[in-house]
C-alpha cells in the first residue's frame, strides 16, 4: 500500500478521561472539514488513541473580535486573524488505545500516524480500553485505511467472520462487524420510520447467512424479507429477498398462502397453528389486543386444568347452560368465562388457526433450523398486532424449549456433535414484546436476559427503543442505530453504555438515510457508517449465484431436493 504524507490536523490543548479531549485545529485546517462522527487518531508519547469526533466549536482569544468583526470582504484581515485570534476546536472521545512495540520512526514523508509504525494490518494487534489520555500538544491525524483495518479488521480475514456493513462518512474503507461476536448476544437495529431499518436488517441477515455465523428465524411481519420488496423512492422498483439470494439455504413459511401466492413467491410452505397449541402464556402476551382481564385468565387456568390442551375448542363449543353447569361444579365465574369465550372467538378470523392440525408445523421449522436452513415466516394479510404477537410468541416458546433441551444434552455430553447451531430470532415491533409491564412474562424477555446460555439470541428491529425495558436494553450487545429524534429514544440507545453522553450528539446529527451509529459487542469502538448499498453489486458479491440465470424449473427442482433431504 502506498504511503502518503500525513498532515496533523491540530494539537491537544486540554481534556479529561471522563469528558473527552479538546483539540485546537491548526490554522491551515478548515473547521468545515470536521464533521461529527469522524474517526481520528491522536499520537501520544507512549500510546496512540483511536477517537470519535463528538463536537465542533469556534473560539477566539478576545471577545473584542466578536464585538467588532472584520468586514465580510476583507480577506486579508480574515487571514491575519485565522489561527492566532480566531480558531476552531473539536472535542474527541477516546475509544481505544494501542501501545506500539517500538517507538515511531517517521519516514521522510512525515507519516507519523499509528499505521506507520505498527505491524501490517494482518498482524494480531491488541487494542486496549482507554485508561489514560494523551499529553498536552499531542498531534491529531486523520485515520488512514490501515488504522481502520487495525481497529475493524477486513472482510476476507480467514480467522474471523467479518462482514463489511458500510464505510466511514469521509473514506472509502470497509467497516466490519465481527459476526461471531454479533450472534453471541441479542442485538438491536433501531431508527425512526423511513430511515432504512429494513434494508439494514436485510443486510445483516445476508451477512450471517453468507458467513455461516448462525441460523436465522425471521418473523417477517410485513412480508419484505423473504421475497422481493418495494424500494423507497419516486420510481417503482424492488429489491431482492433473502430467498432469491440464497435459494438453497433459505426456506419461506407463510401464514397466509393466498397473499403469498398473489405476490408470486416461489416454493413457500404453508404453516398452521391449532387451538390445542395455545397456552395461557400465549394469551397473556395479547391481553391488551384481545381485551382480556386478569379474571378471564384466572378462569382460563380453570378451564385448562379441566380440559387440558383442548380447553379452547371445548370453551368455544359450550352453550350458556353448559357454562353455568361448569361454573357450579368447578367454581368458575360465569361472567368471566362468557367474556373469555366471546373474545377468543376473534381467533377464528386468523387464517392460520385451526381446531386441529394434521402435523406439527413448528417441528418442521425446527428440522430446517437443525439442518442449517434459515427460516422466514411471513404473515401476508395476517400482520395485525394480535396475529403477529400470538403466532410469534407461540412459535418462539416452543423453539426455545427445544433449544434448552439440546443445550442441556450438549452440557452433559460435551460432544461437539451435540452442540446446537447458534440461532438468531428476528422480530419487528420489538417493544410490543419487551415492554416493562410484560417483559418478565414473555419468552423474548427470557431470551434477551439469557444471552448465549442456550444458543438462542434476538435481533430486535424497532423504531421506539424507549418502549423496551431498561434491563433488556442493557443486555443488547450490539446496537445499530439510524436517525432518532425523540430524546427518550436516544437515551434508551445508551442504556448501560459508558460514555454515552458524548455519543448523543453523534446520533442526533445522522442523515435521515443510509447512515447509522454502530456500537457494542461486535465492533471494537463506536463508529458512524454510510451503510453498504443493498443493490445489484451486493447481490453479485454475496449471493449464491446470478439470479438472472436461474429459471423457474431450476428453483422448483432445488426446492424439491432440499425438502426430500429433510424427509418432507
Amino acid at each position: 500500500m502506498t504511503q502518503h504524507p500525513i498532515i496533523p490536523l491540530g494539537s491537544v490543548v486540554q481534556g479529561s478521561l471522563s469528558q473527552g479531549i479538546e483539540v485546537r485545529l491548526h490554522p491551515d485546517v478548515s473547521v468545515e472539514d470536521m464533521r461529527v462522527g469522524k474517526f481520528l487518531v491522536i499520537k501520544g508519547v507512549r500510546s496512540h488513541f483511536f477517537c470519535l469526533l463528538t463536537d465542533v466549536t469556534l473560539g477566539t482569544t478576545s471577545p473584542r473580535i466578536l464585538t467588532n468583526p472584520p468586514p465580510p470582504g476583507d480577506d486579508f484581515l480574515h487571514a491575519v486573524l485565522a489561527g492566532s485570534s480566531i480558531y476552531g476546536t473539536i472535542n474527541l472521545s477516546p475509544m481505544l488505545m494501542l501501545i506500539p512495540d517500538s517507538q515511531p520512526n517517521p519516514d521522510r514523508n512525515g507519516d507519523s500516524t499509528l499505521a506507520s509504525f505498527t505491524a501490517n494490518s494482518n498482524s494480531d494487534t491488541v487494542l486496549l480500553p482507554v485508561k489514560t489520555i494523551p499529553s498536552h500538544f499531542s498531534q491529531v491525524f486523520d485515520a488512514s485505511e490501515r488504522d481502520f483495518r487495525i481497529v475493524f479488521g477486513w472482510e476476507d480475514d480467514p480467522q474471523r467472520k467479518n462482514f463489511a456493513v458500510g464505510q466511514p462518512l469521509d473514506m472509502d474503507v470497509p467497516v466490519c462487524l465481527n459476526l461471531e461476536r454479533f450472534v453471541e448476544r441479542s442485538n438491536g437495529i433501531f431508527g425512526k420510520s423511513g430511515t432504512g431499518k429494513s434494508f439494514l436488517t436485510r443486510l445483516i441477515l445476508s451477512g450471517i447467512i453468507h458467513k455461516q455465523a448462525g441460523v436465522n428465524l425471521m418473523f417477517d411481519m410485513h412480508s419484505e424479507y423473504g421475497w422481493e420488496a418495494m424500494k423507497e423512492g419516486k420510481n417503482i422498483s424492488t429489491v431482492k429477498g433473502l430467498k432469491q439470494l440464497f435459494q438453497n439455504r433459505v426456506e419461506i413459511f407463510t401464514l397466509d398462502p393466498e397473499s403469498t401466492n398473489r405476490r408470486g413467491v416461489r416454493d413457500a410452505q404453508e404453516l398452521y397453528l391449532s387451538y390445542d397449541q395455545i397456552e395461557i402464556e400465549d394469551l397473556r402476551l395479547v391481553t391488551h389486543e384481545l381485551g382480556l382481564s386478569d379474571a378471564s385468565l384466572d378462569n382460563a387456568n380453570i378451564l385448562s386444568s379441566e380440559f387440558g390442551k383442548a380447553w379452547i375448542v371445548q370453551l368455544l363449543s359450550m352453550t350458556n347452560e353448559e357454562i353455568s353447569e361448569f361454573c357450579e361444579t368447578k367454581q368458575g365465574h360465569k361472567g368471566s368465562i362468557m367474556s373469555l369465550q366471546r373474545k377468543l372467538m376473534r381467533l377464528d378470523s386468523l387464517k392460520y388457526i385451526r381446531a386441529t392440525c394434521p402435523r406439527n408445523y413448528i417441528d418442521q421449522v425446527l428440522e430446517y433450523l437443525d439442518a442449517g436452513k434459515h427460516v422466514i415466516i411471513e404473515f401476508g394479510s395476517q400482520s395485525n398486532l394480535l396475529s403477529y404477537m400470538l403466532a410469534t410468541n407461540m412459535i418462539t416458546r416452543r423453539i426455545h424449549a427445544s433449544y434448552v433441551r439440546k443445550a442441556d444434552r450438549f452440557l452433559r455430553s460435551k460432544d461437539e456433535r451435540d452442540r446446537p447451531r447458534q440461532l438468531v430470532i428476528t422480530i419487528e415491533e420489538a417493544h410490543r414484546f419487551l415492554d416493562s409491564s410484560i417483559v418478565h412474562q414473555t419468552i423474548f424477555g427470557t431470551i434477551a436476559r439469557e444471552m448465549r446460555k442456550y444458543f438462542v439470541t434476538l435481533l430486535v428491529v424497532d423504531q421506539r427503543p424507549s418502549g423496551i425495558d431498561n434491563e433488556v436494553m442493557s443486555q443488547v450487545g450490539t446496537r445499530i442505530t439510524c436517525l432518532l429524534n425523540d430524546d427518550k429514544d436516544i437515551d434508551a440507545i445508551f442504556t448501560g453504555v459508558s460514555g454515552g453522553q458524548g455519543l448523543r450528539s453523534v446520533l442526533a446529527k445522522l442523515d435521515s438515510k443510509q447512515q447509522a451509529l454502530i456500537l457494542g459487542h461486535a465492533v471494537p469502538m463506536p463508529v458512524v457508517v454510510r451503510t453498504r448499498p443493498y443493490d445489484s453489486d451486493f447481490y453479485t458479491e454475496i449471493g449464491d449465484r446470478d439470479w438472472q440465470d436461474v429459471s423457474d424449473q431450476d428453483l422448483a427442482t432445488e426446492a424439491a431436493i432440499a425438502r426430500s433431504d429433510l424427509g418432507f
